[in-house]
Protein backbone atom coordinates (compact mmCIF):
# COMPACT_ATOMS: atom_id res chain seq x y z
CA UNK A 1 0.00 0.00 0.00
CA UNK A 2 2.73 2.18 0.88
CA UNK A 3 4.40 1.67 -2.37
CA UNK A 4 0.97 3.25 -4.39
CA UNK A 5 0.44 6.20 -1.79
CA UNK A 6 4.50 6.96 -3.10
CA UNK A 7 3.39 7.05 -6.65
CA UNK A 8 0.26 9.07 -5.63
CA UNK A 9 2.18 11.35 -4.08
CA UNK A 10 4.98 11.50 -6.63
CA UNK A 11 2.36 11.70 -9.30
CA UNK A 12 0.68 14.69 -7.84
CA UNK A 13 4.18 16.62 -7.00
CA UNK A 14 4.99 16.68 -10.80
CA UNK A 15 1.55 17.53 -11.75
CA UNK A 16 1.90 20.49 -9.40
CA UNK A 17 5.39 21.34 -10.43
CA UNK A 18 4.24 21.53 -13.81
CA UNK A 19 1.41 23.88 -13.70
CA UNK A 20 3.56 26.16 -11.98
CA UNK A 21 6.37 26.09 -14.52
CA UNK A 22 3.88 27.03 -17.30
CA UNK A 23 2.37 29.90 -14.84
CA UNK A 24 5.32 31.10 -14.77
CA UNK A 25 6.17 30.82 -18.56
CA UNK A 26 3.33 32.49 -19.24
CA UNK A 27 3.56 34.85 -17.57
CA UNK A 28 7.29 35.72 -18.80
CA UNK A 29 6.02 35.70 -22.35
CA UNK A 30 3.16 38.68 -21.19
CA UNK A 31 6.02 40.41 -19.62
CA UNK A 32 7.58 40.06 -22.80
CA UNK A 33 4.46 40.88 -24.86
CA UNK A 34 4.22 44.33 -23.16
CA UNK A 35 7.97 45.43 -23.04
CA UNK A 36 7.65 44.25 -26.97
CA UNK A 37 5.06 46.59 -27.25
CA UNK A 38 6.68 49.61 -25.47
CA UNK A 39 9.65 49.05 -27.59
CA UNK A 40 7.08 49.09 -30.77
CA UNK A 41 5.60 52.79 -29.30
CA UNK A 42 9.26 54.19 -28.95
CA UNK A 43 10.14 53.00 -32.99
CA UNK A 44 7.09 54.47 -33.98
CA UNK A 45 7.69 57.78 -31.95
CA UNK A 46 11.09 57.93 -33.57
CA UNK A 47 9.86 57.91 -36.88
CA UNK A 48 9.15 61.33 -36.56
CA UNK A 49 12.85 61.63 -36.83
CA UNK A 50 12.96 60.30 -40.64
CA UNK A 51 11.56 62.95 -43.36
CA UNK A 52 10.64 60.22 -45.74
CA UNK A 53 8.55 57.82 -43.25
CA UNK A 54 6.72 60.79 -42.13
CA UNK A 55 5.86 62.53 -45.33
CA UNK A 56 4.82 59.01 -46.75
CA UNK A 57 3.00 58.26 -43.42
CA UNK A 58 1.21 61.61 -44.12
CA UNK A 59 0.56 61.03 -47.71
CA UNK A 60 -1.29 57.69 -46.53
CA UNK A 61 -3.81 59.66 -44.08
CA UNK A 62 -4.52 62.07 -46.43
CA UNK A 63 -5.48 59.76 -49.05
CA UNK A 64 -7.76 57.74 -46.29
CA UNK A 65 -9.43 61.16 -45.03
CA UNK A 66 -8.98 63.55 -47.74
CA UNK A 67 -12.51 65.58 -48.83
CA UNK A 68 -13.76 64.37 -45.15
CA UNK A 69 -16.24 67.48 -44.67
CA UNK A 70 -15.25 69.57 -41.74
CA UNK A 71 -17.45 69.29 -38.53
CA UNK A 72 -16.67 71.04 -35.46
CA UNK A 73 -16.14 68.56 -32.49
CA UNK A 74 -16.26 66.03 -35.08
CA UNK A 75 -13.65 62.58 -35.18
CA UNK A 76 -14.75 60.05 -37.67
CA UNK A 77 -14.72 60.00 -41.82
CA UNK A 78 -18.00 61.69 -41.76
CA UNK A 79 -16.66 64.65 -40.21
CA UNK A 80 -13.91 65.97 -38.48
CA UNK A 81 -12.20 69.13 -37.11
CA UNK A 82 -8.69 70.40 -37.18
CA UNK A 83 -7.73 68.72 -34.16
CA UNK A 84 -9.41 66.00 -34.52
CA UNK A 85 -7.37 64.73 -37.42
CA UNK A 86 -4.30 65.74 -35.63
CA UNK A 87 -5.23 63.95 -33.04
CA UNK A 88 -5.76 61.11 -35.33
CA UNK A 89 -2.81 60.98 -37.10
CA UNK A 90 -0.41 61.15 -34.56
CA UNK A 91 -2.28 58.08 -32.50
CA UNK A 92 -2.84 55.86 -35.99
CA UNK A 93 0.75 57.37 -37.76
CA UNK A 94 3.15 57.26 -34.87
CA UNK A 95 1.31 55.59 -31.52
CA UNK A 96 1.20 59.62 -30.38
CA UNK A 97 -1.16 60.61 -27.80
CA UNK A 98 -2.01 64.65 -28.82
CA UNK A 99 -4.83 66.36 -26.60
CA UNK A 100 -7.99 66.81 -28.43
CA UNK A 101 -7.96 71.08 -28.71
CA UNK A 102 -5.84 73.08 -30.93
CA UNK A 103 -5.47 75.10 -27.50
CA UNK A 104 -4.16 72.32 -25.67
CA UNK A 105 -1.92 70.94 -28.95
CA UNK A 106 -0.21 74.75 -29.00
CA UNK A 107 1.67 73.56 -25.51
CA UNK A 108 3.07 70.14 -26.93
CA UNK A 109 5.92 69.62 -28.20
CA UNK A 110 8.81 72.78 -28.24
CA UNK A 111 8.48 75.88 -30.27
CA UNK A 112 10.58 76.05 -33.13
CA UNK A 113 10.82 78.88 -35.69
CA UNK A 114 8.75 78.75 -39.19
CA UNK A 115 12.18 78.75 -40.93
CA UNK A 116 12.94 75.03 -39.31
CA UNK A 117 9.53 73.30 -40.21
CA UNK A 118 10.15 69.22 -41.03
CA UNK A 119 7.55 66.70 -41.78
CA UNK A 120 5.49 65.92 -38.74
CA UNK A 121 5.55 69.44 -36.78
CA UNK A 122 2.99 71.25 -35.79
CA UNK A 123 1.39 74.08 -37.44
CA UNK A 124 -0.66 76.81 -35.87
CA UNK A 125 -2.91 80.04 -36.95
CA UNK A 126 -4.93 82.18 -35.37
CA UNK A 127 -7.98 82.51 -37.86
CA UNK A 128 -10.58 84.29 -35.75
CA UNK A 129 -13.39 81.60 -36.49
CA UNK A 130 -16.26 82.05 -34.75
CA UNK A 131 -17.31 78.77 -34.38
CA UNK A 132 -14.41 77.71 -32.55
CA UNK A 133 -10.94 78.83 -30.59
CA UNK A 134 -10.25 81.14 -33.54
CA UNK A 135 -7.32 78.80 -33.74
CA UNK A 136 -6.59 76.39 -36.56
CA UNK A 137 -3.64 73.67 -36.60
CA UNK A 138 -1.92 71.52 -39.46
CA UNK A 139 0.83 69.09 -39.53
CA UNK A 140 3.50 70.02 -41.46
CA UNK A 141 4.67 67.70 -44.46
CA UNK A 142 7.35 69.63 -46.21
CA UNK A 143 7.32 72.16 -49.41
CA UNK A 144 5.70 74.53 -47.98
CA UNK A 145 2.97 72.33 -47.42
CA UNK A 146 0.54 70.92 -44.70
CA UNK A 147 -2.26 68.68 -44.37
CA UNK A 148 -5.45 69.87 -42.41
CA UNK A 149 -9.03 69.61 -42.06
CA UNK A 150 -10.14 72.81 -43.84
CA UNK A 151 -14.14 74.84 -42.52
CA UNK A 152 -14.35 75.18 -46.26
CA UNK A 153 -13.45 72.06 -47.80
CA UNK A 154 -12.27 69.54 -45.68
CA UNK A 155 -9.85 67.39 -44.84
CA UNK A 156 -6.74 68.83 -47.77
CA UNK A 157 -3.55 69.97 -48.16
CA UNK A 158 -2.56 73.71 -48.17
CA UNK A 159 0.05 76.13 -48.85
CA UNK A 160 1.98 77.94 -46.03
CA UNK A 161 2.65 80.23 -48.87
CA UNK A 162 -1.15 81.13 -49.25
CA UNK A 163 -2.16 84.93 -48.67
CA UNK A 164 -4.36 83.39 -45.77
CA UNK A 165 -2.38 81.03 -44.61
CA UNK A 166 0.48 83.31 -44.58
CA UNK A 167 -0.98 86.21 -42.71
CA UNK A 168 -2.66 84.19 -40.10
CA UNK A 169 0.51 82.25 -39.15
CA UNK A 170 0.61 81.73 -35.70
CA UNK A 171 3.66 79.08 -34.69
CA UNK A 172 5.17 75.99 -35.27
CA UNK A 173 5.67 73.48 -32.70
CA UNK A 174 8.11 69.75 -33.18
CA UNK A 175 7.02 66.76 -30.87
CA UNK A 176 9.95 65.39 -28.81
CA UNK A 177 10.33 61.73 -29.39
CA UNK A 178 11.87 59.01 -27.14
CA UNK A 179 15.12 57.81 -27.82
CA UNK A 180 15.16 53.73 -29.29
CA UNK A 181 16.94 51.99 -26.74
Amino acid sequence: MRKSHSIIDDYSMKKTLAIMMLTVLATGCASTGKNASSKNSVARHAQLRDNLVVTTELKKQLKQWKGTPYRLGGDSLNGIDCSAFVQRTFNDKFDIALPRTTLAQTSQGIKIPKENLKPGDLVFFKTNWRGGSGLHVGIYNGNNQFIHASTSRGVMTSSLDEKYWKQRFYQARRLQTPAVT
